[in-house]
């Protein structure tokens, strides 16, 4: 299974659980990601806790008035199609919301790769 995928799916599902916060396994990858939906408003503090082999990040989720902060994820690249744009397509998403593309600058939202005139590997959309 896809580790990316996995870790939309756990926090996706936490949030309709009604759980504070969600364990994912660490990567340097998911790290950036979570780090991204963090500066973007939807998910709250974003650590990495454990040693070594053991190591795991711990993401406190928010909720507002009308429900979890995170509705939806939509995942658009996968391991079998992955699905790149150029810095001059970059359009803001339909549903509102964020999308996450991994540039070479790192892991960015729409807005800041097209500020910074970077395109990537559109990862997901997050509403």
């Amino acid at each position: 299974m896809d580790p990316v995928s996995d870790m939309f799916i756990r926090i996706k599902n936490a949030q309709k659980a009604g759980h504070e916060s969600v364990q994912v396994s660490y990567s340097k990858f998911k790290h950036e990601i979570l780090k991204t939906l963090e500066r973007a408003g939807y998910l709250g503090k974003v650590e990495r806790k454990g040693k070594r082999v053991k190591r795991f990040l711990e993401a406190e989720l928010i909720y507002r008035e009308e429900g979890p902060a995170v509705r939806g994820i939509k995942l658009i690249s996968r391991p079998s199609r992955r699905l790149y744009i150029g810095s001059k397509d970059i359009r803001p998403p339909r549903q509102g919301g964020i999308v996450v593309i991994s540039t070479p600058r790192g892991v960015l939202t729409t807005r800041a790769a097209k500020k910074e005139k970077v395109g990537g590997e559109i990862i997901a959309e997050v509403w």
